[in-house]
């Protein structure tokens, strides 16, 4: 089947997971971060300076991005794991289905986080590289590495659980790491496109910058001393970012600065592989006939206001990087100042492949090529969880409400405080304060009413639900594919793991962390043995 656009382009869709807005430096000129390869793209083409992620967790805001469709229609308001998992609905159609369905060759190669995993609706092509791996069939770079000897590794994407956030290293060469392989087998398969008759649509996914922050040993030093101090919020944290708090486990602000060090070092080794993959369209002459589009899922708080992780309302946590090139159709150094979102990715790749939208539900997005726009761009909706830990908010030219199910309200001033410290709801706030509340609570509502989970809004108020509770979490997921392998040999004790990890990294010493409670409570180690890992620690300065 052709194409119904005789000019249809080649379009690649380049996703890194939980990269802050302000961790590439065509945002942030005047900071640290080096990101050539994503500079470049801005410069070529155009930059979406308040680009938002929907619902800013990995598995909503990626069904978000390639159905069009909220929480309320895929069912994903927060990320779901396992045989009980929910599922995207068959009816839904995703824009790697719409351009397979009209010629389109399709690929997807890395980190997609589809519930089922491998049901990538739409995709010829499916190559997956998935963050925590139950079965090594259904993951292509965990194969790989079996294949490259590597099949006794067990954390193949850093030492999750009791590291999590901690810094450490890769446990795999340089060449062998996921961001590595994401950019070898994407050139790969442009390569063996550039030939070809049909367009095609490729949707390369890397991990990084996901914890853990496992780079590898030549790029853990690029910013030594470089990365600034972390914010403080000035009123009461909100219960979520409470919660997050225990996420990291970092005991102290040494600890804290080197895991944003590292955060740094692996936006710019991702950087380095996305440049890689520009580069092969440009060998391949396919420059100029490829709509490329790079975006991140969602950002990470990173010890900003105190709090880590995502999930929660704030830039750090939902503002996102998105940059467009499609030379000869977008102005070259061209910048967006409205709002964009991920919504907006799906009709973007339609409209650029010349084909309509075929199901029956109305979209939230619409193309950023649009030549005459309808959307109202002026706010943006984010939403995120359902029930008591539910939290909606709506941001305007200057002001953000949060309006919390669970929780109290807040209103931040973006001019005034764009790092989101003062909350102007604490205490007692003035008339003018409740006024600018009143008015983004109304419209904060039509938007609820309108995008959000069914039955959230009722007579024109917000549903009720008793107060959050603080859930603490600590991440647990252990190494347990490689060992299922009938015949194949144990993997390497996680033991000898965790310590190869963290011998070059002297901020962390496992004493002061909750390890004892993560590997007893699990069953992945008795008393004794963790004592004799915490004695072997202390012996190589950790």
């Amino acid at each position: 089947m052709k194409p119904r656009h005789p000019d249809a382009p080649n379009i690649l869709l380049i996703t890194a997971d939980q990269l802050r807005w302000d961790y590439v430096h065509a945002y942030t000129p005047e900071g640290f971060i080096k990101t050539p390869a994503l500079d470049s793209l801005a410069a070529d083409g155009c930059l979406c300076e308040r680009a938002y992620s929907p619902n800013p967790v990995c598995i909503p805001a990626r069904h978000n991005l390639i159905t069009g469709l909220p929480a309320r229609y895929h069912r994903f308001d927060d990320n779901y794991f396992g045989p009980g998992s929910k599922v995207c609905p068959w009816n839904l159609p995703t824009f790697a289905q719409i351009l397979s369905d009209c010629g389109y060759a399709t690929a997807a190669i890395g980190k997609m986080h589809f519930q089922p995993e491998r049901r990538a609706t739409g995709f010829d092509l499916f190559e997956n590289c998935d963050e925590v791996v139950y079965d090594i069939a259904e993951d292509e770079y965990a194969q790989f590495l079996r294949e490259q000897g590597y099949e006794q590794t067990g954390s193949i994407h850093g030492v999750r659980n009791v590291l999590y956030m901690q810094p450490q290293q890769s446990l795999l060469p340089e060449e062998l790491h996921s961001s590595s392989w994401v950019a070898d087998r994407s050139i790969r398969y442009i390569k063996s496109r550039a030939t070809r008759q049909r367009p095609f649509l490729l949707w390369a996914g890397f991990i990084h910058p996901h914890p853990p922050l496992d780079v590898p040993e030549n790029w853990a030093h690029l910013y030594d001393g470089c990365v600034p101090p972390r914010t403080f919020s000035q009123t009461p944290l909100s219960k979520l970012a409470l919660e997050n708090q225990c996420i990291a486990d970092l005991p102290d602000e040494e600890n804290v600065n080197r895991m944003r060090e590292l955060y740094a070092c692996a936006v710019s080794f991702m950087d380095h592989h996305v440049g890689r993959i520009l580069k092969a369209l440009d060998e391949e002459g396919l420059r100029e006939n490829t709509l490329v589009l790079f975006v991140s899922d969602h950002g990470e708080m990173l010890g900003d206001l105190d709090t880590y992780q995502k999930f929660l309302p704030y830039d750090a946590s939902c503002r996102v990087p998105m940059l467009l090139r499609w030379p000869g159709h977008i102005t070259p150094g061209s910048r967006r100042t409205d709002f964009t979102d991920l919504n907006d990715i799906l009709p973007t790749v339609l409209d650029a492949a010349g084909t309509p939208y075929p199901g029956e539900l109305e979209l939230p997005g619409e193309s950023l090529l649009a030549k005459t726009p309808k959307k109202d761009r002026s706010v943006q909706y984010v939403e995120h969880q359902r029930e008591r830990k539910r939290w909606c908010c709506l941001i305007g030219e200057r002001y953000k409400f949060v309006h919390a199910y669970g929780d109290r309200e807040q209103l931040f001033d973006l001019h005034e405080d764009p790092e989101e410290r003062n909350d102007l709801l604490w205490g007692t706030p003035g008339p003018e304060i409740l006024r600018i509340r009143d008015e983004l609570d109304a419209r904060l509502l039509e938007y609820e009413g309108r995008w959000g989970l069914p039955n959230y809004v009722a007579d024109g108020k917000f549903a009720e639900f008793p107060p959050y509770e603080i859930q603490n979490y600590r991440e647990c997921c252990f190494p347990s594919f490689m060992v299922q392998e009938p015949g194949a040999p144990a993997h390497t004790p996680l033991a000898e793991e965790i310590l190869r990890a963290i011998a070059n990294e002297p901020t962390v010493h496992l004493e002061n962390l909750h390890i004892r409670e993560l590997l007893t409570s699990c069953g992945e180690m008795t008393d004794q043995e963790v004592d004799d890992l915490l004695e072997r620690a202390r012996q190589q300065g950790n």
